[in-house]
């Protein structure tokens, strides 16, 4: 039996930074997915090993199941229908099965996502053998989600093969679990983002399940539909950044200058309502399409401003807005800032020579470009193995 799951990555549209201090942020999915495929052997194929193989990156890892279920026997009483966390002991005998394969100190995040997968596996399926294929659209480190997209994608396809989900093995092509079952993917996801990030805020979990977008502040989600199509070039200017710094060094600034900070997370709050109110509403034809893009852009360009005025832009950042500017399109970073990526609304009007014009320039700079629509379906699965 095999089965193929995909979740989506996602982008801030605005508020980052600023939902810390208690402002709206909004976020939204893109058509960028991370693919995880899962199949067990069969009796003839007399394989006792769990196999996890990253396709983008060649690297494959393998555990004999004697030898996991040794080292966690914890985990495999567990019931997929109740997800939990994981404990700081079970965390410590993972990392020694994930040490065995010498992933390099600088591949932290790659050993923090080896061990999401074992704990997440081992607790849904217990102790079988099996292969599980991922492969992804989303750059990793860049913002994009792609650690929740990977989390989301594996915890449905391990669902989909237990008990805990009803799924109609006779349908063909990529199917949409229920509500219940997509609330069941979402807090194993969550589970597995805590083992990579330690305090995730939800969000990318979130979004990467349900798709579509999501308002967050304080704390609370709220789903919402985005009722206008949107497309955005993403700009991976390459450049690393440390999220925990930037964010500390936009707290110290706010100790600096209170009044002055606390006036920009409020017109941050503003501009977030705002965008979220015009994508919400229907758009009955172009023309009214066009006025609510170029208002969106507006309202891009005024966050960017008030990020600027956070101290979380970069050079780099900043090469993308003069080069996007010069075609009078409409940036901002997405995510930490500092480098990362940069979000440039492609109206729908907009011919795709210009398109092509603005790619080459920033790709002349060595940045990486991909076009994306925003706020479509989250996560789907597929039967049988076939898309």
């Amino acid at each position: 039996m095999e089965v193929r799951a995909r979740a989506p990555g996602k982008i801030i549209l605005a508020g980052e930074h600023a939902v810390v201090h208690g402002s709206t942020a909004v976020a939204a999915s893109i058509d960028l997915y991370t693919y995880v495929s899962l199949r067990f052997p069969t009796p003839e194929d007399n394989d006792d090993t769990l196999k996890l193989q990253l396709k983008d990156m060649a690297l494959e890892f393998s555990w004999p199941v004697g030898k996991i279920k040794a080292a966690l026997p914890e985990l495999g009483s567990h019931a997929a229908s109740s997800p939990t966390s994981c404990s700081p002991d079970t965390i410590k005998s993972i990392a020694a099965l994930v040490e065995e394969h010498n992933i390099p100190e600088a591949e932290t995040g790659l050993a923090a996502g080896v061990s999401a997968f074992l704990w997440l596996y081992t607790s849904i399926q217990g102790y079988k053998p099996a292969k599980v294929v991922v492969t992804s659209e989303l750059p990793l480190g860049s913002g994009l989600g792609s650690s929740a997209a990977f989390c989301v994608s594996l915890s449905a396809a391990l669902l989909a093969l237990s008990d805990a989900v009803n799924l109609d093995f006779g349908q063909q092509g990529w199917l949409m679990f229920g509500e219940s079952e997509l609330e069941l993917v979402n807090k194993w996801a969550f589970g597995g983002e805590k083992i990579i990030h330690g305090k995730p805020s939800g969000i990318d979990n979130t979004v990467s399940t349900y798709g579509n977008m999501i308002k967050f502040r304080s704390g609370d989600l709220t789903r919402i539909k985005s009722n206008m199509p949107l497309k955005m070039l993403i700009t991976n200017t390459k450049v690393g950044r440390n999220t925990k710094a930037l964010v500390a060094s936009v707290s110290e600034r706010k100790v600096r200058h209170p009044d002055a900070m606390i006036a920009v997370f409020t017109a941050v709050d503003s501009i977030s309502n705002e965008l979220a109110s015009i994508i919400q509403c229907p758009a009955s034809d172009d023309l009214v399409i066009t006025e609510k893009e170029e208002k969106l852009e507006e309202l891009m360009e005024m966050n960017q401003g008030l990020l600027q005025c956070m101290g979380v832009s970069h050079a780099s950042i900043e090469t993308v807005l003069r080069t996007t500017l010069k075609y009078k399109l409409g940036s901002k970073l997405t995510g930490a800032g500092g480098g990362g990526c940069v979000l440039t609304l492609l109206p729908s009007l907009l011919s795709g020579t210009v398109v092509d014009k603005v790619i080459a320039e920033l790709e002349s700079c060595g940045f990486t470009c991909m076009i994306a629509g925003i706020g479509g379906n989250g996560l789907e699965v597929c039967l049988g193995g076939s898309s």
